[in-house]
């Protein structure tokens, strides 16, 4: 006897496996500008941003402004806590999760002192930092002309490369990449950086 032939059964649909996202193309340009005082940082960080045609920021300006006094003063009136409190308001304001920089993209340049700050170091996470690197003898003699910025009280030597030299390793580790100020000037800086953040993106 021969069996009847069997009915198809209807094929069961198997569960597709999930792609991974694209990242989204145009993403608004961002950088964080990191280093020594004296590095360019503000400088260098305007001219970055109006090529990209963002927002400008610098930590250290926008403590003073709420203040009502220069960042030196800030030290020598209310101590060095007082002062980080402030940055670590203004470092937030700019790199948390909703802030400007995250959202509209933009150019801040970091303290140089912030990145001693567990909490500012998580907030880095994510986004393109550029440590303005420079040697001892060149940070001296810029902070020699530009002493309203200076945080170091009585601007001792040795007590500048000490601080240098305990900074240096935590920038090199935040850094997405290291751009060499010494001989070059602001414009220039600007135009590589502004290149490397276009090729980033």
């Amino acid at each position: 006897m021969t069996a009847p032939p069997s009915t198809p059964q209807p094929s069961t649909p198997q569960p597709s496996t999930p792609q991974p996202s694209t990242p989204q193309p145009g993403a608004p340009p961002a950088a964080v500008l990191i280093g020594p005082p004296g590095a360019g940082k503000t400088v260098v960080g305007a001219l970055v941003a109006a090529s990209l045609g963002v927002e400008f920021r610098d930590t250290d300006e926008e403590v003073g402004a709420v203040a009502g006094k220069p960042v030196g003063e800030i030290f020598i009136d209310d101590g060095e806590e007082a002062f980080r409190a402030l940055e670590r308001q203004a470092a937030a304001g700019a790199l948390g999760e909703h802030g400007p920089l995250r959202q509209h993209g933009g150019v801040l340049a970091l303290g140089s002192g912030a990145v001693l700050d567990g909490g500012i170091q998580r907030l880095l996470d994510g986004l393109p930092v550029v440590y303005l690197s420079a040697d001892f003898g060149t940070i001296a003699r810029r902070m020699g002309l530009d002493a309203p910025r200076v945080v170091i009280p009585g601007n001792p030597r040795g007590r500048l490369r000490a601080m240098l030299e305990e900074r240096r390793q935590i920038y090199e580790r935040l850094a997405s990449v290291t751009v060499q100020t010494d001989e070059k000037d602001p414009e220039e800086l600007a135009e590589e950086i502004t290149a490397m953040i276009g090729t980033a993106r």
